[in-house]
């Protein structure tokens, strides 16, 4: 099989923030260990352990063992996805930087959507379930889906217009521009996409918007009522700071 044609170097790092996630993270680092293996001639995985209570980190541990490529970063308590993908992207040593949820919701595969946008000189490039292009295999919940809907509301009135879903955790980045955003990065919690964003368009980032395959988990991190409240002050201080 033909390896991806990635810029430059053909190398990138994939950030997988993680919470209690071990009945879901050995799959998944599997699948993405033999993707990379067969399409990247320079990858590597980063697990950042949010604080988990049960045994994400030694899954983790014992599959590094077994593969190459494969580090595990903890926290040594909750501290919040923003966070954890922060403190991945700032350890990533590759040219490259894709964001990747847990339960590989987006599927790996989906990264060969967005590299011909990288290789046209855009700098960030975000997978979207809101196009008419998206393919949805399995719909969220009705009341997620408008949670969903009136929060990229929100963030196109009160911090960011021009996407359609800011929140899908399937993201790549280059990295010099990466570092920069994440260095700077204040949301430590599930807003943090509207942050990363805004500070990249801010930098004067080419960012490009791509419909992707995604699939919800029903085990989802998302508390409805409480983390929406969270993520509507999370953009009152992201308007407020990067006003």
């Amino acid at each position: 099989m033909t390896k991806l044609s990635l810029p430059r170097v053909n190398s990138i790092t994939v950030v997988i923030p993680a919470f209690n996630e071990e009945e879901r993270i050995l799959p998944t680092l599997r699948r993405i260990d033999e993707y990379l293996k067969e399409h990247a001639d320079n990858g590597e995985i980063i697990i950042v352990d949010d604080g988990s209570s049960d045994g994400t980190a030694d899954v983790v541990l014992r599959e590094a063992e077994r593969l190459t490529g494969i580090r595990l970063l903890r926290n040594d308590v909750n501290r919040g996805k923003g966070f954890s993908v922060r403190r991945g992207v700032l350890s990533a040593t590759r040219e490259l930087i894709l964001i990747s949820d847990a339960d590989l919701s987006t599927p790996i595969e989906e990264v060969e959507k967005f590299l011909p946008w990288i290789e046209q000189g855009y700098e960030v490039v975000i997978g979207s379930r809101a196009l008419s292009e998206s393919d949805i295999i399995r719909k969220q919940p009705w009341y997620r889906q408008s949670m969903g809907k009136i929060f990229n509301a929100l963030v196109r009135v009160i911090v960011l217009g021009g996407f359609h879903d800011t929140q899908c955790g399937f993201k790549m980045f280059r990295s010099g521009p990466a570092k920069e955003i994440f260095e700077a990065l204040k949301t430590e919690r599930f807003a943090f996409d509207v942050e990363a964003l805004l500070r990249a368009k801010k930098m004067g980032c080419q960012i490009k918007e791509v419909p992707v395959r995604w699939m919800n988990s029903p085990q989802s991190r998302v508390d409805v009522l409480r983390d929406s409240y969270r993520m509507f002050i999370d953009l009152l201080r992201i308007r407020a700071l990067l006003r």
